[in-house]
C-alpha cells in the first residue's frame, strides 16, 4: 500500500450509516459562524451517490417553500457530525434526477 491510500484509510470515517438513493435522511453538519460552531440539520431524500473512498459523496434534495434545495456532501468529511436514515426507499434508478421537475407531493417518494 503505497502512502497517499494509508492517509485515505486513516481519514475514512468507521461508523456510517448504510443508506441508498431514495432514503430520507437527516444530515446533521457543523457549520462555522466567525468564530462559533453550530450544528445545522438538514433532512431530504438522497438523490444520487458518487465514488468511492475518500472521495464518496451524496446529494440531498428537500423542498423549502416550494422551492427545491440540492446539497452536495463528502460522506467521510470531518464537517458532517451524523447522519440518520428516517426511512427507506426501493427505487428502480441510480440517480433520480426526474425529482427537480416534479413539486409538492409529486416530489416526495412513495408517490406517482
Amino acid at each position: 500500500m503505497n502512502v497517499i491510500e494509508q492517509i485515505e484509510q486513516e481519514q475514512l470515517k468507521k461508523e456510517l450509516p448504510r443508506f441508498a438513493v431514495g432514503d430520507s435522511v437527516r444530515v446533521h453538519s457543523r457549520i462555522r459562524e466567525g468564530d462559533k460552531e453550530r450544528i445545522q440539520v438538514f433532512q431530504g431524500i438522497v438523490i444520487a451517490r458518487r465514488g468511492h473512498g475518500i472521495n464518496a459523496a451524496f446529494t440531498v434534495r428537500r423542498l423549502s417553500y416550494g422551492e427545491g434545495i440540492e446539497r452536495i456532501y463528502r460522506l467521510h468529511s470531518p464537517w458532517i457530525e451524523k447522519i440518520e436514515v428516517e426511512r427507506s426507499s426501493k427505487v428502480r434508478r441510480a440517480k433520480l434526477y426526474y425529482l427537480r421537475g416534479r413539486k409538492g407531493k409529486d416530489a416526495v417518494l412513495g408517490r406517482r
